[in-house]
């Protein structure tokens, strides 16, 4: 058994802190919006499906509140943000979608780069003036797989498998993570960009419209060798609560960053590129017509 040495019960006190957690109607999402709750914080449940979201609400002790966001629109994505007022303390950029083949967002996108990078990009970018603390991007270890492909984003014109667009989508995140922390750094803005993984958690993620066969086999994997959601999420509230420096990235510290106890990990050399996260920045800039906020 995997003995945790930090847990959310070591968060410090949330109370009197705004936290936006998008994709937090289940998984990873809904335990990292339950835990910032029960430390205190007003917690907004950013979800595409907002009956879905009242009913994880409902499970919630603590301040919450759900509004509706869907990542995969560029309009969802800016009517959320026009209605901001007030500060908000921490975003969480969690919310992903894997394994949609040939799935495009609304604007066009390959639906895992659209939702999982361009409509944080956005959302963040818009939501940045409000924000006081930090932003967390959750990442992935898939992140490895990954490569730009700046000659197709949208993965439009080319044959891809999975591994190929979540791993772009994930190590994007890491590009995002990077270059926003060195906009950041030269405003001379207190806020900071983190990354996050929650390892191999037991979610549902990539499983909707996948054969039936795979599924079972999924959940079988899951039962057998990943953490529950609630420890999935240790790693973003490790991130977006403890004095950690920019750009930093955390993870389980077990075998293969799979579960574990959250800690600081490494990333792969492309997600590292200062001149990639640049070149990302200026190009989803263009794609989504959103500028940095500040």
């Amino acid at each position: 058994m995997v003995k945790y040495r930090w847990t959310a019960d070591d968060m410090p006190s949330m109370d009197g802190r705004t936290v936006v957690v998008t994709g937090a109607s289940s998984g990873v999402g809904a335990a990292t919006a339950t835990a910032f709750s029960q430390a205190g914080a007003h917690v907004i449940l950013a979800v595409r499906d907002t009956q879905r979201g009242q009913n994880a609400a409902r499970t919630m002790r603590g301040s919450t509140e759900v509004r509706e966001l869907d990542l995969a629109d560029l309009s969802s994505i800016r009517s959320f943000a026009q209605s901001w007022s007030g500060r908000l303390d921490i975003l969480v950029n969690n919310a992903g979608v894997a394994g949609h083949r040939g799935a495009q967002t609304k604007d066009g996108f390959d639906l895992q780069f659209g939702t999982n990078h361009l409509g944080h990009f956005a959302l963040t970018n818009l939501l940045l003036p409000h924000v006081t603390d930090r932003v967390v991007t959750v990442a992935s270890g898939a992140h490895k797989a990954g490569e730009i492909h700046f000659d197709d984003l949208t993965l439009s014109t080319r044959r891809y498998g999975f591994a190929e667009s979540y791993g772009q989508s994930k190590l994007a995140n890491l590009l995002f993570t990077l270059e926003l922390q060195r906009r950041l750094d030269g405003t001379g803005s207190s806020v900071r960009s983190v990354a996050a993984h929650p390892g191999y958690a037991a979610t549902n993620l990539g499983t909707k419209g996948q054969p039936k066969v795979l599924v079972a086999a999924a959940n079988l994997a899951g039962r057998l060798f990943a953490q529950s959601g609630e420890h999935g999420a240790l790693p973003t509230l490790f991130a977006a609560t403890q004095d950690l420096p920019g750009a930093s990235y955390v993870g389980p510290d077990g075998r293969g960053e799979l579960r574990g106890s959250p800690t600081l990990v490494g990333r792969s050399a492309k997600a590292s590129d200062l001149t990639t996260a640049r070149h990302l920045w200026e190009v989803s800039e263009r794609l989504t017509g959103v500028s940095f906020g500040l």
